[in-house]
């Protein structure tokens, strides 16, 4: 199955935000308080908690970058 490419912008925002999320919420629970029985679960908490705003904030912001991108490069 494939998304028609009207989607792209919005596939590209979800994903692009969850990959993120994923990474800097490990990253950030392994330095505060390391590896531990609990890791799992606090990061998929922390996960689903910030993912809703990380995926606005990458929708809106994502065309503004590659406009200010488009302008500095040739």
């Amino acid at each position: 199955m494939r998304i028609p490419a009207r989607f792209a912008p919005l596939l590209f925002s979800a994903l692009l935000s969850a990959i993120m999320v994923c990474i800097v919420s490990a990253f950030v629970l392994a330095i505060s308080q390391g590896f531990h029985s609990e890791f799992a679960v606090q990061w998929l908490k922390s996960c689903i908690t910030t993912w809703p705003i990380a995926f606005p904030t990458v929708a809106i912001v994502a065309p503004l970058v590659r406009r200010i991108v488009g302008r500095l490069t040739a």
